[in-house]
């Protein structure tokens, strides 16, 4: 007779196999039809609100794998909030102006030279459009969910009218100002850039030593006597117009060779090495501060450098004596501010040298480096040269070197509300709390925000000029241009006149006959996305203001953090979130940045396309996100194994639920076996471990908890002793339907705690389940764990059982080596231990066989009657032999009652009963 038919054997139609490539878009349109966000909102739309506000990316190109891991990792939290009480709405956005998209048109044939600016600017405005569509599709087919059909573009007319009343209250307190200092320059856009756009690369550049003759020593020094400059940037020397010393240093005068030279006495051996100075004497000692308005001649040109007193040097490195010129550095800038020096720039906005330059205008500022030495070394004040690589401030977009040169530019005060900033990020939750002192010693040590760009496409600065040049912002033309820009969009400030633009009637007394011009500079990007606080989460009527959180890289601690904490501080006093979490970069599998030029590009495409898209989620939840991550194929191929293998359980658990009605069929706690409560209360640990790491953004650990609980407690433990009886046992036994009762709250639980990582496959095994309470389980709650009153003590005995376990397992391993046995099944296990352990094994409610799949399990009494041969693992010892009976047809087991019953003569005596009852239960 075959008995395979009375096996309760697993029945589902839950593929194995996921397809994920295949079938994830089918599972995008089910969720599209059902209109899933507008639902999952619906539902929680009286809980309290959690807003993770989006930071936009750039509209242009692909999306990259740093992309990808930032909007899963933003998924992740959405999809936990909403879970777990929260009204959870999710507005991506994008930033669109800039100059990357100036450059793509330029790329494309576009000669911006034979159109008006308004007319470049609708073909910039048509392509970024065309990016926005193009990445939007991409960030669905990972699985993000949002409100993509109304998503927030920096574009839109509704955004930069809130823009300019952002810039506007700044204006009105005072924040923004107009003034002549050094900014970044890129001579490659033509444009001053911000800090946030500057990024580091290792340079070669010449190092000279310049000698300065005193003119009027003030008593201090002589004439005939030099001080020593050290400079890696020559052609600079033609902007000189000063020499800043410290205070607080001693300074010497130092004979070489018949010449008296002045140089800090701290960097008396360094410079001596550096000149090849043979005996370098000492002449006399001086202070610093009284080296104040002595004058030198400057070497190549006909006027005089001052000397002034200045914190900012240093005894790191050069002479200390410190080249200044005003027009070409932060420092110089301001120490040349407060002794009343111009601000001489000598390089015009293509990096040429202008007329200021002498015989070097016209000159590239970096070839004219050669000459400028040339001719420092004719009229004897070069004393060396030498060629280093250092870090040098690059263009992020460009690629190319930047200097510091002053242009009138409009800028945003720091230093007039420093304090309330500091304060802010002080109020400011942190992840990883490293943030914190990142983001401060930033904003503690920033300078003023120059926020004018010399470009096209952006938002207009709102400024008027006036007859006679002054600037006109007033609360009349800045709420004036507002109702302009959100009635037909920035493009009209190009399209229209400064008096077409102004209030009607308007009048100022700096312009008499109603003559005005308006400024023809935009605002800097990040001024844009860090007016998004204003522009998107007051706009938006289901948001709020401040955000709960931002999360973008690391990267945006010098950009979007700190431009949008710069904004919401200046008009309203407080940051715009309460909490920012950070990540790293994506590198490739040997830790390098990925490139082109190195062909290490991994696209999320790619991975999507061979793998789907849950795979590149759950690799995101297994990373440390806090610090650079890595990503190759084979790392894929991994994490796909660890997929396989939660997928195959999701499998198991369900197929052993087909004929299990939750209503009737669930055994409540207390009428669980031990064993059964056992892993019950290991699954609530599971849950409060996994709830507790979403809360702290911890998804590694989340990944890791059910990664383990899936290979460890479930497949290696109980799913594998449950087939002996769910398979076995009647369909209505009550271990049966006990392990089952566990498996429906495990399924039901894991099911909930992956949806934010692996949606997909979550809401497809969803689907399957007869019993389910859910259009999606998008729609339902994670579960809380459970506490039992017997949690404690059962815990503490069934650490100790598990601990026996292992050593049967070891000594079934060994006996499996040794060819005693093949099969657990084939074996009696005899466990000896010291007196606890004994009276543990005897416990009759514990079925010590089945818990090791084994024929038979018996105990031997104390550890120290046990064989020689037997595996002992501290006060434990195991004995393995054949099991004595014959193999049961049907449960597999070696047992003596087999052929007991003469109707079912190859079945042991408890199958024999099953088959029984099955066959009655038939008829």
């Amino acid at each position: 007779m075959d008995y395979k038919n009375t096996l309760l054997m697993p029945k589902t139609d839950f593929p194995m196999r996921g397809n994920l490539p295949n079938n994830e878009p089918k599972i995008q349109d089910k969720w599209k039809d059902m209109d899933i966000y507008t639902k999952v909102l619906e539902r929680t739309k009286d809980r309290p609100a959690f807003i993770l506000h989006d930071g936009p990316p750039y509209a242009n190109g692909d999306i990259h794998m740093g992309h990808a891991l930032n909007k899963v990792l933003k998924d992740m939290v959405n999809r936990h909030r909403s879970m777990t009480g929260h009204y959870s709405p999710y507005v991506p956005g994008w930033d669109i102006h800039g100059l990357p998209i100036e450059q793509a048109l330029t790329n494309k044939g576009v000669d911006r030279k034979k159109m008006t600016v308004a007319e470049f600017r609708e073909l910039c405005k048509e392509y970024a459009y065309e990016q926005v569509e193009r990445q939007r599709e991409q960030f669905k087919r990972i699985g993000v969910r949002g409100d993509w059909e109304n998503p927030y573009i920096t574009l839109k007319p509704e955004f930069e009218a809130r823009q300019i009343g952002v810039f506007g209250d700044m204006a009105k307190k005072g924040y923004i100002y107009k003034g002549l200092k050094p900014v970044y320059w890129s001579p490659s856009s033509e444009s001053a850039l911000a800090e946030a756009e500057i990024e580091y690369k290792d340079i070669k550049s010449p190092s000279i030593y310049v000698a300065f003759d005193v003119l009027d020593g003030k008593g201090v020094v002589n004439a005939g006597e030099k001080f020593i400059i050290w400079t890696t940037t020559p052609w600079t020397i033609p902007a000189n117009l000063g020499i800043s010393v410290n205070p607080e240093y001693a300074y010497v005068v130092v004979k070489e060779n018949g010449q008296k030279y002045i140089i800090a006495k701290g960097l008396l051996e360094a410079v001596a090495e550096k000149l090849g100075w043979g005996n370098p004497e000492i002449d006399r000692e001086i202070k610093g501060t009284d080296l104040e308005n002595v004058t030198a001649k400057h070497p190549l040109f006909d006027r005089e450098s001052l000397v002034m007193l200045g914190d900012h040097v240093t005894l790191d490195a050069g002479t200390g004596c410190v080249h200044t010129a005003p027009g070409h550095g932060e420092d110089d800038y301001q120490v040349g501010k407060r002794y009343g020096l111009e601000t001489l720039s000598v390089v015009d906005h293509k990096g040429c040298l202008t007329e200021d330059a002498g015989e070097f205008a016209g000159m590239f500022y970096d070839k004219a480096n050669k000459p400028i030495c040339e001719k420092l070394d004719e009229a004897g004040a070069l004393l060396n040269l030498t060629f280093f690589e250092h870090s040098y401030p690059h263009d992020w977009r460009t690629k190319k070197p930047v200097i510091f040169r002053a242009t009138p530019q409009w800028f945003a005060s720091i230093d007039k509300f420093r304090p309330e900033l500091l304060q802010a990020i002080r109020d400011t939750n942190f992840t990883p709390v490293w943030g914190e002192t990142r983001l401060y010693n930033m904003i503690r040590d920033r300078g003023d925000w120059c926020i004018s760009r010399q470009r096209a496409w952006g938002v207009p600065i709102p400024v008027f000029y006036a007859e006679n040049g002054e600037a006109i912002i007033t609360e009349e033309t800045i709420s004036h241009v507002q109702k302009l820009f959100r009635e037909h969009g920035s493009n009209i400030w190009f399209q229209k006149t400064a008096k077409e633009l102004l209030p009607e009637g308007f009048t100022h007394e700096g312009s008499p006959n109603g003559e005005f011009t308006k400024e023809t500079d935009i605002m800097d990007v990040w001024f844009d996305s860090g007016s998004s606080h204003q522009g998107v989460l007051v706009e938006r009527p289901e948001l709020r203001y401040p955000a709960d959180l931002y999360l973008e890289g690391s990267d945006q601690y010098r950009g979007w953090f700190n431009s949008s904490l710069i904004t919401s501080v200046a008009i309203n006093g407080h940051a715009p979130y309460k909490g920012l979490l950070s990540h790293g970069f994506v590198l490739d599998g040997d830790g390098r940045k990925m490139s082109k030029s190195l062909g290490n590009i991994i696209a999320p495409s790619k991975v999507m396309n061979q793998y789907g898209a849950d795979i590149l989620r759950l690799w995101v939840a297994s990373v440390d996100y806090t610090a650079d991550v890595r990503i190759s194929m084979d790392m894929l191929k991994q994490v796909s194994e660890v997929y396989r293998k939660i997928r195959n359980t999701l499998k198991f658990l369900h197929g052993n639920l087909h004929d299990f009605n939750p209503v009737q069929d669930y055994v409540s706690y207390e009428n669980l076996r031990e064993v059964d409560q056992y892993m019950y209360m290991e699954l609530q640990k599971l849950i409060q471990t996994v709830r507790d790491a979403y809360d702290r953004y911890e998804f590694a650990t989340v990944y890791k908890a059910i990664n383990n609980f899936v290979a460890a407690e479930l497949s290696s433990f109980y799913l594998d002793i449950a087939k002996d009886v769910v398979y076995i046992e009647g369909a209505d036994a009550q271990p049966r339907r006990a392990m089952q009762s566990v498996m429906y709250d495990t399924l039901n639980a894991l099911l909930k705690l992956l949806t934010p990582i692996i949606p997909h496959t979550t809401d497809e095994m969803w689907s399957y389940l007869s019993y389910a309470d859910a259009e999606s389980v998008q729609l339902t709650d994670m579960p809380d764990a459970v506490q039992k009153e017997n949690f404690e003590q059962l815990s503490e005995k069934w650490t100790t059982i598990m601990a026996i376990r292992n050593t049967v397992l070891k000594a079934l391993e060994e006996a499996r080596n040794a060819k005693t046995i093949g099969k657990s099944l084939e074996a009696k296990v005899t466990v000896f231990g010291d007196e606890q352990t004994v009276t543990l094994l005897q416990d009759p409610q514990i079925n010590f066989a089945q818990l090791n799949i084994v024929s038979e399990f018996v105990v031997g009494g104390a550890v120290d009657n046990a064989p020689a041969d037997a595996v002992k693992v501290e006060n434990v010892a195991v004995v393995v032999e054949k099991a004595e009976g014959e193999k049961c047809e049907r449960c597999w087991t070696i047992s003596k009652t087999v052929g007991e019953n003469p109707t079912h003569p190859t079945l042991c005596a408890h199958c024999a009963d099953v088959v029984e009852n099955y066959y009655s239960e038939a008829e």
